[in-house]
């Protein structure tokens, strides 16, 4: 991995082989980046997601391989209890044109990708939301 910082963005290259989840953390604590908002693409060839139930209060996780074009990786950096917190969300197409995605818990990159780290001046922490089971918010 390599980025590079212009302004309040950062323009980060995740390698093949590397953990996106693990990367944008890297960059996260070297750059003491309280708030953000991260967008990408590129290519995965094995990834974790997850689908939220609310009334379960559960992920309902899944792992997919095999060679996935990175349709959107969007997410937030920021802090719980004071301490980093990132929350990812992915959705990668396969060869035969489906799509699948959902809460990014890990993914290796099988090709290249393409990151945009937009920094935002500010710090908004979480909390957990006792009624629906997730992490929220705090302001």
């Amino acid at each position: 991995m390599e980025y590079k910082k212009f302004g309040k963005t950062i323009v980060a290259r995740i390698d093949l082989g590397e953990e996106i989840v693990e990367s944008v953390r890297k960059i996260a604590l070297a750059e003491n980046i309280k708030l953000a908002m991260v967008n990408a693409l590129g290519a995965v060839n094995r990834f974790e997601v997850g689908v939220y139930n609310v009334s379960e209060k559960v992920y309902h996780k899944k792992v997919y391989e095999g060679t996935y074009e990175i349709v959107s990786l969007h997410g937030s950096i920021n802090t719980m209890n004071g301490e980093l917190y990132t929350h990812l969300h992915l959705s990668a197409g396969s060869v035969d044109g489906n799509v699948v995605g959902g809460h990014l818990y890990s993914g290796i990159i099988g090709g290249t990708c393409e990151m945009f780290i937009d920094i935002v001046d500010g710090v908004v922490d979480r909390i957990k939301d006792e009624k629906i089971g997730l992490n929220v918010f705090k302001f």
